[in-house]
């Protein structure tokens, strides 16, 4: 990390470097949620059903927690740089071959690669950034990140909704291709050798545990919601994540060299930031899925108006994010990410009395907020996991962080959809999969049901954050 540091071109071109890194990190979050308001027209476009098109999200999300992991460990023992710059060249292949319209079969495998270059790049970027720039910027640098992270995340309808008002879907890909190949230059040019390689053996069968327990589970939870849950194929699944999450934890306490080693979360710190990162990707993802149908279904919006009205939330973040991050770097970041905590919290009660005649305003307003609280949260969050961490540990630490958020968005879509579902169910006295147009009021009363839940989720993390501070 010093001879980063001290490294006077590497210096000069630090802010490049995280230029380049965050387009990267821009482009692989944004792909796991742009595709979500493409659906429809998806579907109809290769004669499929919807629940068929679901899994091009659905295998990306899987794909990447499958593997955060494994890449972390990678960059640490052969170089984040190096794994960054493959991981770059896949995700734009990926993202070439996805554009193209042959058939869903073609369209998963080029997903499948398109999410393998996604996880290399996010699972080492907070590292590379973490070595590049000085103690003293660190906060800022990874703001930015953090920034990007929830720009890509959050802005998926908004920027798919604009590029399907104009263009046919595979645009929401083939539009990754020439900033991915800019940022490819870029970092061809300014990005260093790796300095911190620790050569170590990677714990291959602990990889290959945990890929398991991730493939399981997300298809237990993605198939359940189209069959049910109670079907002995999804009971299957689980019982399989379960045996093998047993079996990977084990392994992991009794290996020398393990692919995560669990004696990094004995730093509360680190812990307690990645817990509470994950819950509040978790509250996001309520958002994430309710807002369209809030706007689209129960308002009347059209998709690109529901576009506009949802980049609220990302455009506030990004300005926001990077200045908590400068301020963290001065006062400390324990602070910020409590008050972050509170704002995202009040958000979520302002959803709650949402109804069909309250002024657009007023949900802007909340979008907003909701915007303000994740910038406040996200950079001094990702300071305090990524600075509890020894240098070597670097690649892991962001390994972790990255599955965090990815587990939250996966979580969050689906406990959303689930809560959402049951709670319109409840009030119209019958089963509801969808939402009914005849009856907005179903949808209205289910959205409040979610958004307590949502709330009850921020609270959590709150509460952990407010004792943490209280105790320093």
């Amino acid at each position: 990390m010093d001879s980063f540091a001290n490294d006077p071109k590497i210096q000069k071109n630090r802010w490049l470097i995280l230029v380049a890194v965050c387009l990267f990190i821009f482009m692989s979050t944004l792909d796991g949620s742009i595709v979500n308001i493409a659906l429809p027209v998806m579907s109809k476009a290769m004669s499929i059903p919807m629940n068929q098109a679901e899994w091009v999200v659905s295998i990306y999300l899987i794909v990447i927690c499958a593997l955060l992991l494994l890449f972390g460990k990678l960059g640490d023992a052969f170089g984040k740089i190096r794994i960054f710059k493959l991981g770059s060249i896949l995700f734009t292949i990926g993202s070439l071959l996805c554009g193209f319209n042959s058939g869903l079969v073609f369209l998963l495998i080029a997903r499948a690669i398109q999410a393998v270059g996604a996880a290399m790049t996010m699972s080492t970027s907070n590292g590379i950034i973490t070595e590049v720039f000085p103690f003293s910027e660190r906060g800022r640098a990874l703001g930015m990140i953090g920034s990007f992270v929830a720009l890509g995340s959050i802005a998926g309808p908004g920027v798919g909704g604009l590029i399907l008002a104009h263009f046919n879907w595979g645009y929401i890909f083939l539009i990754n291709v020439p900033i991915g190949i800019a940022a490819i230059l870029i970092g061809m040019k300014i990005l260093p050798k790796d300095i911190t390689i620790t050569k170590q053996k990677i714990d291959s069968f602990g990889a290959t545990l945990f890929a398991i327990v991730m493939v399981t589970l997300f298809a237990g939870i993605f198939l359940g919601q189209e069959i049910g849950f109670n079907k002995p194929v999804i009971l299957l699944l689980f019982a399989v994540a379960l045996i093998d999450f047993i079996a990977f934890i084990y392994i992991e306490l009794h290996i020398d060299k393990p692919i995560l080693d669990l004696k990094i979360f004995k730093n509360a710190n680190f812990s307690l930031s990645i817990l509470c990162a994950f819950l509040i990707f978790v509250a996001n993802f309520f958002f994430n899925v309710i807002s369209p149908f809030y706007l689209e279904n129960a308002r009347g919006l059209a998709a690109n108006y529901a576009g506009y009205a949802l980049m609220t939330f990302p455009i506030v973040q990004v300005v926001v994010a990077p200045i908590s991050g400068a301020i963290s770097d001065k006062i400390g970041p324990e602070l910020l990410t409590f008050v972050g905590l509170i704002l995202i919290s009040i958000s979520q009660v302002g959803y709650m009395f949402m109804g069909l005649a309250t002024p657009l305003w007023i949900f802007m307003l909340f979008v907003g907020l909701v915007g303000f609280g994740n910038g406040v949260f996200q950079a001094p969050n990702n300071t305090i996991v990524m600075n509890s961490v020894e240098v070597k540990d670097l690649g892991v630490a962001g390994g972790v962080n990255a599955l965090a958020r990815e587990l939250g968005m996966i979580i969050g879509i689906s406990l959303a959809t689930t809560v959402l579902f049951s709670a319109m169910s409840q009030t119209a006295g019958h089963r509801i999969t969808s939402y009914v147009p005849a009856h907005p009021e179903y949808f209205i009363s289910g959205m409040h049901v979610a958004f307590m839940v949502s709330l009850a989720v921020c609270l959590i993390a709150t509460v952990i954050t407010g004792v943490r501070l209280l105790r320093k």
